[in-house]
Formats: structure tokens, C-alpha cells, sequence
């Protein structure tokens, strides 16, 4: 076999035909998975789910849910953990544009659009869409799982404290606090108010008294340092898996 020689310099063409264009051997997997997402109407379900969180006739059109969830997915079936990495993937990539249904003439969205649309969009959304998508590709045969793991978590003593609820009242911990301010005489409290009068509590959280409102089997227990955050019962995790594309 004789040896190739990188040619040093080429006039690029005027015009090339889009059939012609080289296609990676992920083309296939992408196709079929956007068959899928359409066939179970992807596109209405998230638009639907994510309408009250945008201003309805105001500004440019942004960016549509159903493509921002995409990109998530190139970044969670290729490995990709920052949303730069997906930006330049999604960008330097033929095959994922008729995924996300943009031509080679148009942008695709940058990081920091993404970026702003997550913090757009609570966490509540996100779980639901991917549930969803996990759900949907899983039924057709796209996705392989395993459990791999008993898992407890523990959240930041800061967070858990947000999420505090009172089992008799179903108020959150600001609320109770707020509260207990204006039982004391404080009638308008400010933040600081809330955190002195917080810090002088000698009994701050109790597990007969608080719950976190969407895990009943969480604990509430304290950390070094004095800090109390929650404690999960054990709970298995599950991963999933691309299945590869026919050759």
C-alpha cells in the first residue's frame, strides 16, 4: 500500500450537495431517537410543560424547549458535563442538526443560552421531561439500565433548611420564623431579624415536629460544625445506557 500525502492546500467547493455530506456512524442513533420523540409528541409535551414559565408576546422568539432539552441529551448520551461542551459539539456536528432541527446555514443555540434557559426552568421541570424521555426511549429499545448502586444522600445544611415543612402546619421554615417575628412584636422582619431570632432558638428543628415535603422518608440529622441537613433513607440509583447504532 502506497503512502497518502495530506495535500497542503484546497480551493473549498461552491457548491456541495447535501447528500453528499460525510455522515458519523452516530447519524442513525440520533434519527431514530428524534422518530421516537415525534412519534410520542415531544415537542407539544415540553412546550406545554414550560409555557408558564416565559412571557407570552414579549421579545424575539427564544430558543424551543424541545430543542434546549435536545442538547441535554447530546450531552447525556456523549459523555459531554458542561454545557461549553455541548455548545462546541452540537456546533462542529453535521449530524446532530437535523436532530436539532437546524440547517447548515443557521446557529445553533451558544452555552449561554443554555445557561439561561436552565435557570429558567426549575429542577421540578427538568426531572419531569427527563422521566419522560427515559420512559419513551426505554419502550422503544433505545436504552439499556442497571441498578448499580444503594445510594443515601445528603443534602447542604443551607438547602435543607429551605426545605423544611411543619407536619401540622405545612409551613415552610421561613414562613415559621416569619412568624414567630411578628408574635414577638416585629411586624415587617428583615432578613437579619429572621436570623437572630433563629440563632437564639435553643431547639431549632425536630423530626416529631418537621418533614420535607416531597420525600417523607428523609431525616432530618445533625453534621460537624453544628449544621443540620437531611438524611435520605437508602435508595437504589439506576444508569442508563446508549444502546450503539447498527453498523
Amino acid at each position: 500500500m502506497g503512502m497518502g500525502k495530506r495535500k497542503r492546500s484546497k480551493q473549498d467547493s461552491l457548491f456541495i450537495p447535501t447528500a453528499s455530506l460525510a455522515r458519523s456512524s452516530s447519524h442513525d442513533f440520533y434519527e431514530r431517537l428524534n422518530q421516537v420523540l415525534s412519534a410520542d409528541g415531544f415537542d407539544d409535551f415540553v412546550e406545554d410543560l414550560c409555557e408558564p414559565f416565559y412571557v407570552q408576546g414579549e421579545g424575539r422568539p427564544r430558543i424551543p424547549p424541545g430543542t434546549y432539552f435536545r442538547m441535554l441529551l447530546v450531552g447525556f448520551f456523549e459523555g459531554l458535563d458542561s454545557e461549553r461542551g455541548i455548545d462546541w459539539r452540537v456546533s462542529d456536528s453535521m449530524a446532530l442538526r437535523p436532530f436539532l432541527g437546524y440547517d447548515l446555514t443557521e446557529s445553533t443555540p451558544d452555552h449561554s443560552t443554555l445557561s439561561r434557559i436552565r435557570q429558567r426552568l426549575p429542577v421540578e421541570v427538568h426531572d419531569e421531561v427527563f422521566t419522560w424521555i427515559l420512559t419513551v426511549l426505554a419502550k422503544a429499545d433505545l436504552l439499556k439500565g442497571k441498578t448499580v448502586a444503594v445510594d443515601a444522600t445528603t443534602l447542604e445544611a443551607n438547602a435543607a433548611l429551605r426545605s423544611l415543612q411543619r407536619r401540622d402546619t405545612g409551613e415552610a421554615y421561613q414562613e415559621y420564623l416569619t412568624t414567630l417575628a411578628k408574635a414577638s412584636g416585629i411586624e415587617t422582619p428583615s432578613r437579619a431579624d429572621l436570623a437572630k431570632l433563629d440563632k437564639k432558638r435553643p431547639k431549632k428543628v425536630s423530626n416529631d415536629d418537621w418533614e420535607h415535603p416531597h420525600d417523607p422518608d428523609a431525616k432530618v440529622t445533625k453534621m460537624k460544625g453544628r449544621r443540620r441537613t437531611w438524611r435520605t433513607q437508602p435508595s437504589t440509583r439506576s444508569t442508563w445506557k446508549r444502546r450503539p447504532s447498527s453498523p
